[in-house]
């Protein structure tokens, strides 16, 4: 697979099937995403990839917190802006308006709607789990580092053939995932990413999302 079919391939899949991934598939991604770029070569990336019956543990009981409307664990950083302006906000409606109508859940079925959530903190069935950190002195242009290296790992997971979906949902139970993994004080968690083989028969999996026009976000300067 080349980089353009694995970047026009690459997609946040909602359904995996029961197959394990090879661990040393994943140590080799690892190991090549590590070359994503980063200022000053900080590398300041820390990821612990979760296997077995650590992630059953992990989705049983953030699933349970998300299923019983238990209360976030003082978020450490704010997913999206609290008032988001157009044209961003009409994108993130879109995004769920397509997800939600492939599933077949009304906009007013607050309970369906509810239920699907959930399954962000069971990985969508994904058999793998990678969580990243990122150290609590870092700032702006770091995390930047950061989605650079999440991209490439998702990229080379593509070339394997495997699927993946980056998930910041989990960063609000961050001391839920804590409690399995034991990170050091000094570690925020930025992200999960669930990890496996794409289950076809998903019907999450059928929903696509656009992207704007490079005429929309691209302007060029010195070209006649």
């Amino acid at each position: 697979m080349d980089i353009r079919e694995a970047v026009e391939s690459r997609r946040s899949v909602r359904g995996f099937l029961d197959r394990a991934v090879d661990l040393q598939v994943l140590r080799e991604v690892l190991r090549i995403a590590a070359r994503a770029p980063s200022g000053g070569n900080l590398q300041p990336w820390r990821v612990y990839l979760l296997a077995g019956e650590p992630l059953a543990r992990l989705k049983k009981q953030a699933a349970e917190l998300a299923r019983t409307g238990a209360p976030v664990e003082d978020p450490e950083y704010a997913i999206y802006p609290p008032d988001l302006t157009s044209p961003y906000r009409e994108r993130r409606s879109e995004t769920g308006r397509r997800l939600y109508g492939a599933l077949g859940i009304s906009r007013h079925d607050r309970a369906a709607r509810k239920r699907w959530f959930t399954r962000n903190y069971e990985l969508f069935g994904a058999p793998a789990g990678l969580f990243c950190y990122v150290d609590r002195q870092m700032g702006a242009a770091q995390w930047a580092d950061l989605g650079m290296f999440l991209q490439t790992v998702m990229l080379l997971l593509r070339r394997e053939g495997l699927a993946s979906c980056p998930q910041e949902a989990w960063s609000v139970y961050h001391r839920t995932v804590a409690e399995v993994i034991g990170p050091p004080p000094e570690l925020m968690l930025f992200c999960g990413m669930a990890i496996g083989y794409e289950d076809p028969a998903e019907p999450a999996n059928a929903a696509r999302t656009g992207r704007a026009p490079v005429e929309e976000f691209a302007t060029f300067i010195g070209w006649e």
